[in-house]
């Protein structure tokens, strides 16, 4: 037993759980904490907006695998971050919000304590996995536990705890060595490994499909899929899984060519939004049978499932494959076959979605092969879900679902936090870079040699193309008048670059790699003349026409 403060209690316990890093913004209800983590192992990385702090961790984790942790004020603070913390619920990141909460008098009461809201703890929620109020110094660090075990056990999303402003200050005898309970996970069920495998000697085209829940078995599933010989289909979150290098890793333009002659789906740690939402054209097949392997057993009543595999992805990837390699033929090469159709959907998408292939190519010419590419809302990051090759997995890092505009230059912040011997690219919109553009003090105050590429074409191109085509032309809030995003990036202590073309970009960006301190280099591009990624990305429907 020690005596303790609360908040002491709190960061003792995170560095038992090896927190290296802490993103935050402080404020009256929070002093005590970040005092502590003052005190600390803990590097507190700071921001100019508490959204950001959110995203640095959520891009912390997403490309580590490690917990992400940031902190910020009650009411309005934690609100700032919630865009984030359903960015990080949707991806699948394991994330944990540290917050405040008005006087322990004045919870529940309505009286317009600063900070107050109705009920943050309901909303916090509403929002992620699990969340709880530290009450007391002696509940600190078992509920520090319980949150790292909600967090991790099944499937990884983020948590909340919150404390009273008194809370935080208060001092007992604490006890450092709670019980961590067990991380549980879902016990795998032979006979659906042998289900899964009378299903895949039935079939003659079968397809894999991988996600976020998969990054954890890359090597698994690529043996996999060069015994059975079939395509292994990544869409944003299971990029990197299997090489794109691979004649068998496809991403999902071309996935979406091979998808008409499939007849089993092997769906790994993936929401299958291509299958469901994407492929939806009338060249979708009538009669895919999926096997589906899975954590989360409600995602199995999501959708229809013929063979339901809840387990961890690592797990059950290789009781499957094991499984296979004994009652499975091994197929004969399928990969020449496989590196036409990459090609050809290749040089079709070269033609017709420009010029962000041009611009993605320089890219992966000049950045590292296990260096960070962090996407965007944006043209660039579209085209990037296809267009840009992944070599390794977590090097691509992607918002998922959620698609909150204006995450990826703080969620890239993140990233080169968490590796700072790697090269981390983001590439933005105009549009998205300006939700977070004041964060470019905190890159120079922090030394985070982030590169960020920014996209400028004076609109919500996506938004102004959609009224372009559905709605007569009648432009609502879509074009954008911008700063001189070179001088401001230099008001910041930034270095700054503009170009215009593909060629401009790789000497450039080469040069920006090269150098110890953050940069940004502006890509003027003319309004309208970028090439639409959707008939990739949606194909068969409106917005793929």
């Amino acid at each position: 037993m020690t005596e303790l403060t609360t908040a002491q209690a709190m960061v003792a316990t995170l560095e038992q759980y090896g927190i290296d890093t802490l993103f935050g913004v402080p404020g009256a209800q929070t002093y005590d904490l970040f005092d502590a983590i003052g005190s600390s192992s803990i590097r507190l990385i700071g921001a100019r907006h508490e959204q950001a702090t959110a995203y640095m961790a959520f891009g912390y984790a997403k490309s580590t695998g490690k917990v992400g942790v940031y902190s910020v004020v009650p009411g309005p603070g934690m609100l700032n971050a919630t865009a984030a913390l359903c960015t990080a619920y949707g991806a699948g990141a394991p994330v944990l919000c540290l917050t405040g909460q008005v006087p322990s008098e004045f919870i529940g009461s309505g009286k317009g304590a600063l900070h107050e809201l109705p009920d943050q703890l309901a909303t916090l929620r509403s929002l992620t996995k699990w969340a709880d109020r530290i009450n007391h110094p002696e509940q600190a660090p078992a509920l520090i536990a319980e949150a790292f075990r909600q967090m991790l056990s099944g499937r990884q999303q983020p948590v909340a705890l919150e404390t009273p402003w008194d809370v935080f200050g208060q001092r007992a005898d604490v006890c450092l060595q709670p019980d961590r309970g067990e991380i549980v996970q879902p016990a795998l069920d032979l006979n659906s490994i042998q289900a899964a495998v009378d299903l895949i000697k039935e079939a003659r085209h079968p397809m894999i499909m991988v996600g976020g829940g998969a990054q954890g078995c890359s090597a698994e599933i690529r043996e996999l899929a060069e015994w059975l010989q079939v395509p292994v289909v990544s869409f944003r979150s299971g990029k990197g899984l299997v090489s794109d290098e691979h004649a068998l890793g496809f991403n999902c333009a071309q996935g979406s060519r091979y998808w008409p002659q499939t007849d089993l789906l092997i769906a790994i740690g993936t929401r299958m939004e291509l299958r469901w939402a994407r492929w939806v054209g009338p060249d979708q097949p009538t009669a895919v049978k999926v096997i589906r392997l899975e954590i989360d057993p409600q995602e199995m009543d999501r959708h229809p499932v013929d063979v339901p595999i809840i387990a961890d992805a690592k797990e059950s990837v290789k009781a499957l494959l094991e499984a296979v390699r004994e009652d499975v033929r091994q197929s004969v090469s399928r990969e020449a076959e496989f590196s036409a159709i990459k090609q050809a959907v290749q040089i079709e998408i070269e033609k017709n979605v420009q010029p962000q292939l041009s611009y993605l190519q320089v890219i992966r010419d000049v950045l590292p092969r296990d260096g960070f590419f962090v996407e965007e809302i944006s043209q660039m990051g579209f085209a990037s879900w296809f267009g840009f090759p992944v070599y390794q997995p977590r090097t691509f890092v992607t918002g998922g679902y959620q698609g909150t505009l204006g995450f990826g230059f703080p969620t890239a912040l993140g990233v080169k936090v968490a590796n700072p011997d790697k090269a981390v690219v983001s590439v933005v919109g105009d549009g998205g870079f300006m939700f977070g553009v004041q964060e470019l003090a905190t890159a120079v105050q922090y030394g985070i040699n982030l590169v960020t590429i920014v996209f400028n074409n004076s609109a919500f191109e996506n938004v102004r193309r959609d009224q372009q085509r559905f709605y007569g032309g009648r432009l609502q809030g879509s074009v954008l008048q911008n700063p001189d995003f070179v001088r401001l990036a230099e008001s910041f202590g930034v270095t700054g670059y503009r170009i215009d073309s593909p060629i401009g970009l790789r000497s450039v960006l080469d040069k920006a790699l090269q150098q110890d301190q953050p940069a940004l280099i502006e890509v003027e591009i003319k309004t309208g003349s970028e090439g639409s990624p959707w008939k990739y990305l949606m194909p068969g429907t409106a917005y793929g026409g």
